[in-house]
């Protein structure tokens, strides 16, 4: 057995629970495994760049693994509903009623946008998206009731109508 294979099994044997305890404590057991073992893959691949102690920078690329698999599953899931969307019902009334939506959206304060987007096209919990706007997850709820509040209220003012389509019949007569 080479150095190096000493040295990352020990790490690993030494590093392996703590590591997975933080995912499951993160995302659950259903993901800990795929978590923890793309972890180690990376450290296998840089393990001239692992410092001593090995947890910390372990524990940090379990932290990006996680991040890059739930924004992975973000934009699985959201292309799912954009399909099933267009798949579903009359598509010019979705078109129609999607940019009401815009219109309105657009005349909402920059921030209130922010908030809406984060949870409704990024797919972000409120926990998450308080993180990206740098406040509690209590301050973003409250943030979020309020612009969603606010969108409710401009789209009752703002509508978009399909332009008419022409007869062409009756103009060749």
């Amino acid at each position: 057995m080479t150095d190096d294979s000493r040295r990352f099994t020990s790490m690993y044997d030494e590093c392996r629970q703590r590591v997975w305890a933080y995912v499951v404590s993160r995302a659950g057991r259903q993901v800990a495994d795929e978590v923890v073992s793309e972890t180690f893959a990376i450290a296998w691949r840089r393990l001239d760049d692992v410092p001593e102690p090995a947890l910390p920078w372990l524990l940090g690329v379990a932290r990006n693994v996680l991040r890059d698999s739930i924004r992975a599953e973000v934009r699985r899931e959201a292309l799912g509903a954009e399909l099933r969307a267009w798949t579903e019902g009359d598509v010019a009334e979705q078109v129609t009623e999607r940019l009401s939506v815009l219109k309105a959206l657009a005349e909402l304060p920059e921030d209130d946008r922010e908030i809406l987007i984060l949870v409704a096209w990024q797919g972000l919990s409120p926990r998450a998206a308080a993180r990206v706007v740098g406040c509690s997850a209590a301050a973003f709820r409250v943030r979020l009731h309020r612009a969603r509040k606010r969108l409710k209220q401009q789209m009752e003012t703002v509508t978009y109508s399909r332009p008419r389509v022409r007869n062409l019949s009756e103009e060749w007569s």
